[in-house]
C-alpha cells in the first residue's frame, strides 16, 4: 500500500526514539491546501484513531486516515537533503499533477 524508504524510516525512527512520548507510528492524510489543492498531513503518533488503516512498512507503522487510503496507495515515501533544505518527499501514482515544490497534489 504504503512504503518508506530506508532513509524515511532512519530518520523516523530518530525522531520516534527522541520524542518525550512513546510513539507507535506514522499518520498520514491528504488535506486540502498547497498549490496544487491536495498536500500531505503527516504526524508521528502514539497509536491509530478509529478507522484507520495499519500499514507495517519495516520498523515504522503507518496509519492512513480512511477517507485518503485509495489516493494513497502505491505512494512512496523518501527523505531528501539538499541546499534547499530537507524533508519528506513523496512518489504518488495517483496524483494527476504535483506541484514544483513535491508537497502537494492533486488528484
Amino acid at each position: 500500500m504504503l512504503t518508506l524508504t530506508d532513509k524515511a524510516q532512519d530518520v523516523l525512527q530518530r525522531l520516534m526514539a527522541d520524542a518525550k512520548n512513546p510513539l507507535t507510528g506514522l499518520r498520514i492524510a491528504a488535506i486540502s491546501g498547497g498549490c496544487a489543492g491536495l498536500q500531505y498531513k503527516l504526524a508521528l503518533v502514539a497509536g491509530p484513531e478509529e478507522g484507520d488503516h495499519v500499514v507495517e512498512t519495516g520498523a515504522i507503522t503507518l496509519y492512513v486516515v480512511p477517507d485518503n487510503a485509495e489516493m494513497l496507495i502505491g505512494t512512496e515515501i523518501d527523505f531528501a537533503e539538499s541546499l534547499e533544505g530537507s524533508g519528506f518527499t513523496f512518489t504518488n501514482p495517483n496524483a494527476a499533477s504535483m506541484c514544483s515544490c513535491g508537497k502537494s497534489f492533486a488528484a
